[in-house]
């Protein structure tokens, strides 16, 4: 990708053009350390969004809610979320770690121990993820009939435009 989702993401929020045909546009679209330079600068621009991206995650979301429960070693953490790779998993918990939400405990034992657990901020950003969670469990045959009712109007528009 020639330009990051949090470049777009800020420069849309901000009212401001992404540079896709300009010549910084053109250089970034082959130039890795310039879409770093993009990454920088939208997380500069608009940095809640990059953190709302974070907690709002695919896995993001999962860790946050289990870990609302109970401090948890990385294995078991795993187990709980289930079917997330450990290199996502790492990646996700350093990405929270960095943004506050979720403390690394690691214990200068043989073997190693590293516990992660929620910080006060992760606590808050897990209540409200889990809140919206909860939300889409309840409404969720409301979202259903809704899915049902667009498919079958655009099945409807396709056959009509077929048969004309």
């Amino acid at each position: 990708m020639a330009v990051s989702d949090s470049a777009v993401s800020a420069s849309t929020a901000t009212g401001g053009a992404v540079a896709t045909g300009g010549s910084r546009g053109a250089a970034a679209a082959g130039s890795s350390s310039l879409t770093a330079k993009w990454s920088v600068e939208g997380e500069a621009m608009c940095p809640y969004r990059l953190v709302l991206e974070h907690v709002t995650s695919r896995w993001g979301v999962l860790v946050l809610i289990v870990l609302l429960e109970r401090p948890y070693r990385f294995s078991e953490l795993r187990r709980a979320i289930g079917r997330v790779s450990e290199k996502m998993l790492t990646q996700t918990l350093q990405t929270l770690e960095r943004d506050g939400l979720v403390n690394r405990d690691a214990k200068p034992v043989i073997p190693p121990r590293v516990d992660y657990s929620l910080t006060d901020l992760g606590r808050e950003a897990a209540d409200q993820v889990k809140t919206l969670a909860s939300w889409t469990e309840q409404r969720m045959d409301a979202v259903l009939e809704a899915r049902q009712a667009y498919d079958e109007l655009r099945a409807r528009q396709a056959n009509g435009e077929a048969r004309a």
